[in-house]
C-alpha cells in the first residue's frame, strides 16, 4: 500500500509541476460533547495521499525540491499524550512509515510554508475550509511576497487543489477497488441479518444494532448514520432517529453501508415486516426494481448519470400512470415534473472514500460526463408515497421503496459489487419465511 501513496503523490507532483506547491491538511478532531470527543477519520483528500491517520497534521509536496518534495509538519511525540490515547508516529515515524521525505513540527507551519514558498509561482490550496489553517498559509504568502523585493521568484497566486485530486480520486485502482468489495461484502452480510431479524414488534435501533454488529465484528465502522425505516418513515428520504416499533404489514427500508480502510459501501433494500409484500406493495416494488435493473444494465463507459436519470423518471413515469397514480400524457407529466410527488432524488452518486464521492458531475463543456472504466457509483431508483397524498388510493399511501446497489464501470460495462444480496421478491419472501 506504501507504494500505491507513493503512486499518487507521483502523479499529483505532475499535476501541480515545478513551478507549483500543494498544502493538504488533515481534518480535525471533532468534540462530541464536554471533554468527548467524536472518533477521529483523517480528511480524504490528506490520507488519499499519506496513508497517515492522525490529526494535527499537514502534507506539503513541492515537486523537484533538492531535499525531496513530500514534506509533513505533525505532532511531536509526546510521552503523556500515548499515555492516554496511544502511539503517535512523531516526526521519525512520519518518515520511516509512511515515506516523508522530511518532517517538522506542526507549532512551526508558517515558517516552514514561508521558507518552502521561496521559488514557487503558485500555491495549491483549497482556502474556506479551515479558518485557522487559512490564516496561517495567508501570512507565510504574504510574508514570502511582501519580501520580493530582495529578488527571487515567489508565488503570485493561490489556486484550488480539490478539482487536481478529486478527479484522480474519481477513477479507482485495483488496490481500491479490492478494498470496495470487501466493504460491499461485509454490508451485504449486514442486510443479509436484516433479512434474518426484521419482525413486527422488533424496533428499528434493534436493527441497527444488528448493523453496527456486523460492521464492527469484521473490523470496519458506518460509513453514515444507517437509515432503518418502517412504513411511512420510509417517505422521509433520510430518516435516522430509527426509534420506532416495526407493525405487521409495513415496509421496512434500510439504507447502510459499512466503511473498510477508508472506503465506503452503500446499499438500500425494502422488505416486509410481515414477511409478504401486499398487492400494493408489491406492484411498486416491482416498478423500482424494473427501473433499477434498466438502469444497471445501462451503465458502460460513455453513459451518463443524465442519461439514466432520463431513462428512470420515463420508465416510473410510465409505470405510475399505468397504476393510476398519475394520470395524462407521458411527455406532459415529464415536463411538468409531476413524477417528483414520487421520487424526488436522482439515480446515483459517485462511491469511495467518502459515501457521496468526489468528482464532477460534468465534463469541461457543462455536459453530464461519460463513465469510464473504474469509476464506481450508486444506482438506486425510489418511489415515496406520502400518507398526505389525497391524489392516489388510501392503499398506496405511506409506501416508500428504495432498492440501492453499488456498481464498478467496466472496460465492456458494469460489475454489481453488492449483487449478492438478494432483491427480487421471490427471493426476499423466501428468506423471510425461513425466519
Amino acid at each position: 500500500m506504501k507504494k500505491e501513496f507513493e503512486k499518487r503523490r507521483r502523479s499529483l507532483a505532475k499535476l501541480i509541476g515545478k513551478n507549483g506547491i500543494a498544502v493538504i491538511p488533515t481534518s480535525n478532531t471533532r468534540a462530541r460533547s464536554r471533554d468527548t470527543d467524536y472518533p477521529y477519520r483523517p480528511d480524504s483528500d490528506f490520507y488519499y495521499f499519506t496513508g497517515f491517520s492522525e490529526p494535527d497534521a499537514v502534507m506539503i509536496l513541492a515537486p523537484g525540491r533538492e531535499d525531496g518534495a513530500f514534506v509533513v509538519c505533525l505532532r511531536s511525540k509526546n510521552p503523556l499524550t500515548e499515555i492516554w490515547d496511544g502511539h503517535m508516529e512523531g516526526l521519525n515515524g512520519i518518515k520511516k512509515n509512511h515515506g516523508a521525505d522530511q518532517s517538522f513540527k506542526i507549532a512551526d507551519l508558517e515558517t516552514i510554508l514561508a521558507s518552502l514558498f521561496m521559488g514557487r509561482q503558485k500555491v495549491l490550496f483549497t482556502l474556506g475550509q479551515d479558518d485557522v489553517l487559512d490564516k496561517i498559509l495567508m501570512k507565510s504568502f504574504n510574508a514570502v511576497r511582501a519580501g520580493q523585493r530582495r529578488g527571487g521568484v515567489v508565488p503570485s497566486e493561490i489556486q484550488a487543489l480539490e478539482p487536481l485530486i478529486h478527479e484522480m480520486r474519481l477513477i479507482k485502482s485495483k488496490h481500491e477497488i479490492s478494498l470496495m468489495k470487501r466493504a460491499a461484502k461485509i454490508s451485504v452480510d449486514a442486510h443479509k441479518r436484516v433479512f434474518k431479524n426484521c419482525k413486527p414488534g422488533v424496533f428499528e435501533y434493534q436493527i441497527e444494532a444488528d448493523i453496527i454488529h456486523e460492521f464492527g465484528k469484521n473490523g470496519t465502522v458506518p460509513a453514515y448514520t444507517s437509515i432503518v425505516a418502517s412504513g411511512v418513515n420510509a417517505c422521509t428520504l433520510h430518516y435516522i432517529s430509527n426509534r420506532e416499533k416495526m407493525k405487521a404489514g409495513q415496509l421496512l427500508l434500510t439504507d447502510a453501508g459499512c466503511e473498510h480502510e477508508m472506503y465506503a459501501a452503500d446499499i438500500t433494500r425494502t422488505i416486509p415486516v410481515s414477511g409478504v409484500y401486499s398487492k400494493e406493495q408489491k406492484e411498486i416494488y416491482e416498478l423500482v426494481l424494473r427501473i433499477q435493473k434498466t438502469a444497471i444494465d445501462s451503465v458502460r463507459p460513455g453513459q451518463t448519470f443524465e442519461g439514466l436519470q432520463s431513462e428512470a423518471i420515463k420508465g416510473l413515469t410510465q409505470g405510475l400512470k399505468k397504476l393510476g397514480l398519475l394520470k395524462g400524457r407521458i411527455d406532459q407529466l415529464i415536463k411538468s415534473e409531476a413524477y417528483k410527488d414520487f421520487y424526488m432524488h436522482g439515480i446515483g452518486h459517485w462511491l469511495g472514500m467518502d459515501v457521496h464521492d468526489v468528482g464532477s458531475y460534468m465534463d469541461e463543456k457543462g455536459n453530464s460526463r461519460r463513465f469510464q472504466s473504474g469509476m464506481v457509483l450508486t444506482i438506486e431508483p425510489g418511489i415515496y408515497i406520502s400518507k398526505k397524498n389525497k391524489n392516489v388510493s388510501a392503499e398506496y399511501r405511506g409506501i416508500g421503496i428504495r432498492i440501492e446497489d453499488d456498481v464498478l464501470v467496466t472496460k465492456s460495462g458494469c460489475d454489481v459489487l453488492t449483487k449478492s444480496l438478494p432483491k427480487e421478491i421471490d427471493q426476499i419472501e423466501s428468506i423471510m419465511a425461513r425466519n
